[in-house]
């Protein structure tokens, strides 16, 4: 599947005639240390992000460290490579992780990445918002691009509102809860018994809805909290931005940057299915930047550039997480079961 969006990606590029000879060379003459800013923001975005969560979670008396939350992150961003479902595949490991350090707390590390994911719509409707405004200012607003951005905000709000609803609404929660387990037991065709595990799922939606009960009346927390996601929104962008510089073209505008990294984030959350997110990304982000007036040939050097650091570096560095906490989670295991044979032998 990789290898067929890659393939989707450069049959896109040879149609616009852009010149794959030419980006080649751009990519030989990239400035190494703009690119290495470039990478150094990637990973301190990841930074600020687990902070935000941990932020939330220490809130919440969730007792995880900070440097394990930050591998719990990257496993999630592995995960979410390989299975992609709009982040859920990770969201849901990032949860079980949380919950396997500190028993009994899944519905309060659900509520704290509920609450991140509410922050991080926020923002990136603001982001949309004021890229707009500067596109209004500077008079490059293409109708094209006013249609996606006023469809992509239309479509933020309605979610955010139904995401707020399910939140406060824990009739609704539960009745979702209950349906998504008759599901999960119809299609294994009862080879999963939802009686198995309904209790607890319950419990987890029950303290799940205390818990953003507490976070509705928590504004400093929620404000801590929404400047660390701004910190990493900020890092993002410069990724961006540095990504241009080391190919020598910062003429790029902010409220393109702005724009295009917004439009650019909503496309890459449709879950489609395809491990790796590859094809459909790269085609948007060139198809973006060529719409802003950047030559063919930048735009797509700079997506393979990006791309080089907005996913498979972060793949790679979420697969080493993944194999240490795997090797972890061996070892403690290991380590307990020596425990118990010995208590078992009378040691």
């Amino acid at each position: 599947m990789p290898l067929i969006g890659l393939a989707a990606f450069f049959i896109y590029i040879y149609i616009f005639n852009v010149d794959i000879l030419q980006i080649i060379a751009k990519v030989r003459q990239i400035d190494p240390g703009s690119y290495a800013l470039a990478a150094a923001a990637v990973v301190l975005d990841t930074l600020f992000f687990t902070l935000t969560w941990d932020s939330l979670l220490r809130f919440l008396s969730v007792k995880v460290s900070a440097a394990k939350l930050y591998l719990f992150v990257w496993v999630g961003v592995f995960i979410d490579t390989m299975i992609p479902a709009e982040s859920v595949s990770g969201e849901i490991t990032k949860i079980y992780l949380v919950n396997r350090e500190q028993n009994g707390t899944a519905g309060k590390a659900t509520a704290s990445i509920v609450v991140q994911r509410l922050i991080g719509m926020g923002i990136n409707l603001a982001t949309l918002l004021m890229g707009a405004t500067f596109l209004v200012y500077e008079r490059q607003f293409y109708g094209t691009l006013f249609t996606l951005i006023l469809f992509l905000i239309c479509l933020t709000v309605f979610f955010l509102a139904l995401l707020l609803l399910l939140c406060f609404r824990e009739d609704w929660t539960l009745r979702f809860m209950d349906a998504l387990l008759r599901f999960v037991e119809r299609v294994s065709r009862g080879r999963w018994k939802a009686s198995h595990f309904r209790g607890e799922l319950m419990e987890a939606a029950k303290s799940f809805h205390v818990a953003m009960k507490e976070y509705a009346h928590a504004p400093k927390a929620l404000a801590a909290a929404f400047f660390l996601s701004t910190v990493s929104w900020v890092l993002a962008l410069l990724a961006f931005y540095f990504t241009f510089v080391s190919i020598g073209y910062p003429q790029i505008s902010w409220s393109a940057i702005l724009v295009i990294s917004s439009i650019f984030a909503a496309v890459k959350s449709v879950p489609l299915g395809v491990p790796f997110e590859v094809g459909l990304p790269e085609i948007t982000l060139t198809t973006l930047l060529i719409l802003f007036g950047v030559p063919p040939e930048v735009s797509a050097t700079a997506t393979i550039l990006m791309r080089l650091l907005t996913l498979w570096m972060r793949f790679f560095i979420g697969f080493a997480a993944q194999q240490w906490v795997g090797m972890r989670a061996i070892a403690t295991n290991g380590n307990g079961k020596a425990l118990k044979d010995d208590a078992s032998n009378g040691v």
